[in-house]
């Protein structure tokens, strides 16, 4: 398979500008995408776009990571309903530096390989650019009837809140990026994700008529859940790719409690697996679900590509402590064990209030495992909540140190796998 053939078999092709293929056939090409700083980590839905840079530069193409230090002081209107709020420049360059270093561990930036992978920041041409200069040089070239066709812009105009012109002017200043980058690093080919496509093709439309250019485009779709949940996303909010914001536990346990539907996909589009070594994966699953071959796969293929296999062992180590022979009493998880989880959430609590003991539900609502007592009390009486693998189901239970583990801990269940570790101090 070529590069196109495999990443459509993979289910990463959305929409694909003609000619593209025959490109990349052709010659070693440059292609880049553009990472948003409005954090100073990326998350797992970056991962799609990380994924096309490194299958790119496998394939002997020269990848770009674009850090959008100008654009994400507009702010993009795809797929938005509201307008978000812009960041100052001290915050963008503090993020810009996160997401570089993040980037730097999935490509190969050896300046001696031809096709070593580059970082630009778009801040750096923008900085020097009027305004009069840009609707000279570059608004000239596009007219409002071509911006007003795309979706993102059509959507924003028909909603409640309608759009900046701020925002209304972002695929101008996307589309410069890639005549910049076509100009000054021979750049002929965009990707991005599906809701990026009229950006893109603004890009290439510029090529086309400021520097009488032929570019190329295509995007991956918007990764989603069988549930219909948002991707990325749990009780605890996104999925980051930083050991600091989400731990490689928490990671891990993202990938391994993947649905059957959704590991089905995601085996294909966030590992590096071959063909042959995912259909017997998927082979193995059918034949027998409950083992679960499938997500332990994509748990480790993905926790060693962000974090690496020393990080990995230690997730299903922790894995195996709190989950192997639950129904073994929590009395025989020894203090090395549980001060070896890493990654579960760990809260500090009053030992002194411990020794005068407190009913389970303030207990829950104080160390934030719940963020209220009506939670708490709700989850207790449906039979949510365990301390020390014994199931709590009266919210009048007291809390004390009576329970501690080895003088000190309590290991607390909310559900069937969120896990926390409270000590007492």
């Amino acid at each position: 398979m070529n590069l196109i053939e495999e990443l459509r078999w993979r289910g990463m092709i959305q929409d694909i500008m003609p000619g593209t293929e025959e490109q990349l056939k052709k010659e070693m090409t440059t292609a880049y995408i553009g990472f948003d700083p409005t954090a100073d980590s990326l998350h797992i839905g970056s991962l799609v776009p990380i994924l096309l840079l490194v299958h790119f530069q496998k394939a002997g193409h020269k990848p770009i990571a674009l850090v959008g230090g100008a654009t994400g002081m507009v702010g993009d209107p795809s797929g938005k309903s509201e307008e978000r709020n812009l960041l100052s420049e001290e915050t963008l360059l503090h993020n810009q530096a996160g997401v570089k270093k993040q980037l730097m561990q999935f490509l190969d930036f050896d300046s001696t390989r031809l096709n070593a992978a580059e970082m630009v920041n778009n801040f750096d041409w923008f900085k020097g650019i009027s305004f009069l200069q840009f609707i000279r040089d570059v608004g000239k070239h596009i007219t409002v009837n071509y911006m007003m066709s795309k979706d993102s812009v059509k959507k924003r105009l028909e909603g409640e809140n309608g759009m900046s012109f701020t925002e209304f002017t972002y695929q101008l200043v996307q589309g410069y990026d890639f005549y910049w980058l076509y100009e000054h690093k021979n750049a002929k080919l965009q990707m991005g994700g599906s809701d990026q496509w009229g950006n893109i093709v603004t890009g290439t439309e510029l090529i086309r008529r400021k520097a009488g250019g032929e570019a190329f485009a295509f995007t991956c779709p918007l990764i989603t859940k069988a549930d219909g949940g948002k991707f990325g996303k749990t009780e605890k909010g996104n999925i980051w790719l930083d050991p600091e914001k989400t731990s490689p536990y928490q990671f891990y346990q993202f990938w391994l409690n993947a649905a059957d539907a959704d590991a089905e996909k995601w085996i294909k589009i966030f590992t590096f697996l071959t063909k042959d070594s995912i259909e017997a994966l998927l082979a193995e699953q059918k034949a027998n679900p409950g083992a679960r071959s499938l997500q332990k796969a994509l748990a480790k293929e993905v926790t060693c590509f962000v974090h690496g296999e020393d990080a990995y062992l230690s997730a299903v180590e922790t894995t195996a402590k709190i989950f192997a022979n639950q129904n073994a009493p929590a009395e025989s998880l020894s203090k090395e064990d549980l001060e070896s989880m890493e990654g579960i959430v760990k809260f500090d609590f009053d030992a002194a209030r411990l020794s005068a003991g407190v009913d389970i539900v303030s207990f829950l609502a104080d160390t934030s495992i719940f963020p209220s007592k009506g939670e708490a009390r709700k989850m207790v009486m449906a039979g949510g909540v365990s301390v020390n693998r014994k199931k709590i189901d009266a919210p009048q239970f007291v809390v004390n140190s009576d329970l501690l583990l080895h003088g000190q801990y309590l290991l607390v269940q909310k559900g069937k796998k969120s896990y926390y570790l409270v000590i007492a101090r």
